[in-house]
This record gives C-alpha cells, sequence and structure tokens, in this order.
C-alpha cells in the first residue's frame, strides 16, 4: 500500500469513527467551507453550514458506518479521494431495524493550515437487488 492511501485510509477511518460517536454534527464538521454534500435523489447541499443544518441525526438514532474500498493521493499530495461501501441503522415508524446501503466517493483537500477536509461526499444507494454484493467487512 502506498503511503498516500495509507494516510487516506486513516483520514477515513478517523471520519467515520467521529461520525458513529457524533452524529450528523459530528459529520459536518469535516467538510471544508466550500464542501459540497450529494445525497442520494437529493438537491446538492453547497458548504459547510449548510452542511451543518442538514445533518442533524443524532447518533443514538442514526449509524452511518462506512469503509473504504480503495483511495488516491493527487501527485501532489494535496488532494486525493476515497470510495467504498456505507450502511446507515435506523428504526422505522413501528421501531423495527432499518438498513440503508450504498456506495460513496469522498473526495479530500489539504487545507491551508495542513488539516484535511472534505471537499465532495457523494452516496448512491445500492439498485434492488444487490443482495450481498457490497456489504462492510464482518466487525465494522
Amino acid at each position: 500500500m502506498t503511503p498516500g492511501k495509507a494516510f487516506l485510509f486513516d483520514l477515513e477511518a478517523r471520519f467515520a469513527k467521529a461520525t458513529a460517536e457524533g452524529g450528523g454534527k459530528a459529520f459536518s464538521t469535516w467538510f471544508a467551507e466550500d464542501g459540497v454534500s450529494l445525497g442520494n435523489a437529493q438537491a446538492p447541499v453547497h458548504g459547510r453550514e449548510a452542511i451543518a443544518k442538514q445533518a442533524t441525526w443524532l447518533a443514538k438514532d442514526y449509524q452511518l458506518l462506512w469503509t473504504p474500498t480503495d483511495a488516491v493521493m493527487s501527485p501532489a499530495g494535496d488532494m486525493g479521494y476515497t470510495w467504498g461501501h456505507y450502511e446507515g441503522h435506523s428504526r422505522d415508524a413501528d421501531g423495527n431495524p432499518k438498513v440503508t446501503t450504498g456506495r460513496y466517493l469522498t473526495i479530500w483537500r489539504k487545507e491551508p493550515d495542513g488539516s484535511w477536509k472534505v471537499l465532495l461526499d457523494a452516496s448512491s444507494e445500492e439498485p434492488a437487488g444487490a443482495a450481498d454484493c457490497c456489504k462492510l467487512p464482518p466487525g465494522q
């Protein structure tokens, strides 16, 4: 594994852990000021502030879990992307467990202060009949 890929995998793992612990509020803090969120069948959400207004779920009510399949760092080492599979765990109106699954793509950018932020996060739910093709590895 290249150092760039290892770095992006670690960055993605920290992003996922923070989101699992802090819900939507934590999720939105990882975005750049000019970041964009593209959700399945939803209009684009532009800017960290707008993303924070939309990402209001609590970790106790909704668990968003994901793991990268691959990552690529730019030659300059200042941008990169990860992509993989996600699962969203919640309960329906009757209290029954509900799971949504899909694919995601995250584009990362190194900010002037040296931190890394999400420039673009895009997701798409798995199509009907995807079955077990894309489940998270056990223990995720």
